[in-house]
């Protein structure tokens, strides 16, 4: 076994069936259309993958060349950051399904966030990034500036406001190494996260007079539809959908919208792969089968499709090292 292939050779050979299998033909499929087809990959990130230290391997993925754009949650987008300043605050809970309601109290009363087994620190990383952010926010209110949440927090990253608290080793922080790339981020729905809750307190309090120094969604979509058309023109390009809600169902509606509303010639989206607990039933659009994206022109009937219905924090790192051995 070829040391270079070590992860994706033990995948290959053990992963032979049922949802194992799919992890590998995705993985592969990604292979191929990066390396066949000359491809472009767009990633989306839902539920609490940035909390899960994702970063870990997706910063890994971004710094080869193997994402080229990312839609994320407000949640995702802040909570890498978070990690990334008060990680040595955060509190393990391994027995959280044990938990009584007076135990969930007590770590309220230590200012402590739960996401699953994980607390978030509130005064460490919630109020540590607050500042920073309001020092910012400020500043483009006195300049006159307009930025995409994202872009915000890549300001901090090129003025260094936020340098002297790092707790972890930047390359394991996957914004990091988006910003470091330039890459392009869109982030639908922003203010449901506690920076956007943030922002529109201090818009309340009189902070913040101008709101619309932080861009909306719709412009989000705008941008999103010009990195779309410019960059399938000389490429095809993959989705691949890590959870589901809004992080995925805003991205993938660019292709109808420039094609029906828009009313312009751009090809479907080239590779579809979700990873995903949800199920179709109940009218679940997170949980809906790939082949339902035909009918709303997002996907073609001969597009690679391939669901995973397993936990993505076991899931996608071993994806990503399949494809960064073998791609």
């Amino acid at each position: 076994m070829a040391e270079e292939h070590r992860i994706s050779a033990f995948m290959r050979h053990h992963y032979r069936h049922f949802n194992s299998a799919s992890v590998v033909d995705a993985a592969q499929g990604w292979c191929d259309l990066l390396a066949e087809q000359k491809g472009k990959m767009f990633v989306t990130l839902a539920g609490a993958m940035s909390t899960a230290e994702l970063g870990i391997s997706l910063a890994e993925m971004i710094r080869n060349d193997k994402i080229h754009a990312i839609s994320c949650t407000g949640a995702n987008l802040e909570e890498d950051v978070f990690n990334l300043v008060a990680h040595e605050h955060y509190v393990r809970i391994p027995h959280y399904r044990e938990l009584s309601a007076a135990d969930e109290q007590a770590l309220l009363d230590r200012h402590l966030n739960r996401v699953t087994d994980t607390c978030i620190p509130e005064e460490e990383a919630f109020r540590r990034l607050e500042s920073a952010l309001l020092d910012e926010w400020q500043r483009c209110e006195k300049s006159g500036e307009r930025f995409f949440p994202h872009e915000m927090l890549y300001n901090l990253f090129d003025n260094g406001s936020l340098e002297d608290s790092f707790q972890i080793d930047p390359k394991d922080s996957w914004l990091f190494a988006a910003w470091q790339k330039k890459l392009p981020i869109y982030v639908p729905g922003w203010e449901d996260s506690t920076m956007g809750n943030v922002f529109a307190a201090r818009c309340m309090d009189g902070r913040i007079s101008n709101p619309g120094i932080v861009r909306s969604g719709i412009e989000y979509m705008i941008a999103l539809a010009e990195w779309y058309k410019s960059t399938s023109a000389g490429a095809p390009i993959g989705f691949f959908q890590i959870g589901g809600g809004i992080a995925g169902d805003f991205p993938i509606c660019v292709v109808p919208m420039i094609r029906q509303d828009l009313g312009m010639d751009v090809p479907l989206w080239s590779y579809f792969c979700q990873i995903s607990d949800s199920t179709t039933s109940y009218g679940s659009y997170s949980g809906a089968v790939p082949n339902e994206k035909i009918t709303w022109e997002k996907l073609a009937a001969d597009t690679p499709k391939y669901i995973i219905e397993s936990d993505a924090t076991i899931v996608a790192p071993l994806i990503f090292q399949y494809v960064l051995e073998r791609s």
